[in-house]
């Protein structure tokens, strides 16, 4: 467990698996550079956490909601997080005081459903599910509810990619967070591996992946120099 003094963004787990050295310029240096993909998802996220909240049935959905995990050691914000009344006998109650909060009074419970919003299209790596399982982590924590599904929405596909947080994902999701915390203990950017990725990334005039990873003469005096 961590101290509230000892909390990281939940985002930067997102930024540490898609490219570490990333999460370093970002969270660590405190840097941002902005391009056309960084504009539109920036765009796409103010625009659903500006929403409020509202109600349809037997969901309710509530926009921008804080998230906080002493077991992880992160907080941050939900973009979405659907409240889908379900009746006792399929939600398992992981603290009975705090659930009691989510009841009905009829025997039902309103079990979180997160759903977070991304620009481009399913990526191949683990980076967004293991960001949506750690929110899920975050609500479990809050609601007293154990939360077995979510969903990724996808804004060039305008599709949704349901996501299962079973124990594979929940362990990878509790690595890359022990992860996060070792990066931040030890201050240091990781070093920029290139790849395709590099090109579209705003960050790539910073990171100068290509100068830094190069085996030439160039990149082996950075390593000396910086003793990186």
């Amino acid at each position: 467990m961590y101290g509230e003094d000892e909390l990281l963004m939940l985002s930067a787990l997102q930024h540490l698996l898609f490219c570490p050295r990333q999460c370093g310029l970002i969270h660590i240096e405190q840097q941002w550079v902005e391009n056309r993909f960084t504009a539109e998802g920036r765009v796409m996220h103010d625009r659903v956490h500006s929403d409020g909240r509202a109600s349809r049935g037997n969901i309710r959905t509530v926009f921008g909601v804080p998230l906080r995990s002493l077991m992880l050691g992160v907080v941050g914000k939900a973009d979405v997080v659907e409240f889908h009344l379900t009746g006792a006998d399929q939600v398992k109650i992981l603290d009975a005081e705090l659930a009691k909060k989510h009841g009905n009074g009829k025997g039902e419970y309103w079990l979180p459903f997160p759903v977070e919003y991304k620009r481009g299209k399913p990526k191949k790596d683990n980076c967004d599910r293991v960001q949506l399982c750690a929110q899920a982590i975050c609500l479990e924590e809050m609601t007293g509810m154990e939360i077995l599904k979510g969903a990724l929405f996808y804004g060039k596909n305008r599709r949704r990619q349901a996501v299962d947080f079973d124990q594979g994902l929940r362990n990878d999701t509790k690595e890359t967070a022990e992860a996060l915390h070792d990066l931040f203990a030890s201050g240091k950017t990781p070093l920029p591996e290139y790849s395709k990725k590099c090109d579209s990334c705003s960050f790539v005039d910073l990171c100068l992946p290509k100068t830094f990873s190069g085996k030439g003469a160039v990149g082996k005096y950075y390593k000396t120099v910086l003793d990186i």
